[in-house]
């Protein structure tokens, strides 16, 4: 049976339909660019129709207003299309998306959560990478430690999830193997890079001013700016250990990421 991967151009989406193609299993994407819209119901059927399992990556945030009843509708639809298992990923520290875990829980389909705070690649593939690239990461934040996983480790979570012999309806913690503040964070980029970058804390208009410079609308940088100024307060100041309790490994460094990263030239 077909796995569906509901957020399929997406960042974790596409690394997941990476692993599936190479490894041989049957998998699909659904997002606007296949008609599937999460602010239109009426497409969701069809999305879930033939498949077993779905990974459920849900944009902008699970903790924003309206999402759990999404969620909840979701859930309801995929046991009604006999779904044998979800993986959902969530954020860690977000008392909001609780509420969409257990909603989408609440249709019946075992469910993996899979919870992370912020990614590494978010200083590469999303709004930190223009900041990165001017040597200036402006952030409406103190300077608190947090635990930065490498998107790469939760695609191979998720894809285990997915794909193991019976379905797991547990919740996952995950992180990066050390706790680094945004000014470590610079200077790993500083040296990955061979150039000055520094961290600053900023106010919530410098640093929507500071995304619109990379074409970021104010209407997308400003729910960002306060979702933030929530979750970074040291709620999620400790490591994780999900990534080695579902591989058996340990996850990988940002210093690994940083080096990958800027060998490929996006930050030059």
């Amino acid at each position: 049976m077909t796995t569906l991967i509901l957020g399929g151009a997406g960042r974790s989406g596409t690394r997941i339909l990476d692993r599936f193609a190479a490894s041989g299993l049957p998998a699909r994407p659904a997002s606007r660019r296949t008609g599937f819209d999460w602010e239109d119901r009426e497409t969701w059927a069809s999305a879930l129709r033939g498949a077993s399992a779905a990974y459920v990556c849900f944009t902008p945030d699970l903790a924003f207003p309206g999402t759990p009843d999404k969620m909840a509708a979701l859930g309801v639809l995929a046991a009604q299309h006999g779904l044998e298992r979800l993986v959902l990923l969530s954020g860690r520290g977000e008392e909001g998306a609780r509420l969409s875990e257990a909603a989408l829980r609440s249709g019946g389909v075992p469910t993996t959560v899979l919870r992370c705070s912020w990614f590494q690649q978010n200083f590469s593939e999303h709004f930190l990478a223009g900041p990165v690239r001017r040597g200036r990461l402006r952030l409406p934040a103190p300077d608190v430690p947090e635990a930065f996983v490498d998107l790469g480790d939760v695609a191979d979570a998720a894809v285990l999830a997915l794909t193991r012999p019976d379905p797991l309806d547990a919740t996952y913690e995950l992180s990066g193997p050390e706790l680094l503040t945004f000014a470590q964070v610079a200077e790993v980029l500083t040296d990955a890079c061979a150039r000055r970058i520094v961290f600053e804390s900023v106010a919530v208009p410098t640093f929507v001013d500071d995304l619109a410079a990379d074409g970021v609308p104010a209407e997308d940088a400003t729910p960002l700016a306060h979702l933030f100024t929530d979750i970074l307060d040291g709620r999620n100041a400790s490591l994780a250990h999900g990534i080695q309790a579902l591989l058996g490994r340990q996850p990988s460094s940002l210093k690994a990421y940083a080096g990958r990263t800027a060998a490929s030239g996006v930050w030059s």
